[in-house]
């Protein structure tokens, strides 16, 4: 009976080692470059566009994707609804 339980284990394990080599490989090929199934079906997309500072927390923003706000006749982009806010009361 101990002979059987030995074959399962050993079965895992080389099954364990196997999945292990097949996955770092891949991250290999992906990291190279190198077109595969998987990387060619989730295309990463890139953003492009002039970037711009937000006046409270200091992030660059992409314009296009930044919110707006207008005081005092000064335009400001923003990188979230809070730092837009805080500029608006004035606390930044």
């Amino acid at each position: 009976m101990g002979w059987i339980l030995r074959i399962l284990l050993f079965m895992l394990l080389v099954t364990v080692v196997l999945r292990s080599a097949y996955r770092f490989l891949y991250g290999v090929i992906e990291g190279a470059g190198m077109d595969t199934r998987r990387v060619s079906t989730r295309r990463r997309t890139q953003v492009t566009g002039h970037m711009v500072k937000d006046p409270v927390c200091g992030t660059y923003v992409v314009q296009g994707r930044a919110l707006t706000a207008a005081r005092n006749g000064q335009t400001a982009w923003f990188c979230s609804i809070e730092c837009q806010r805080a500029w608006l009361s004035g606390k930044a």
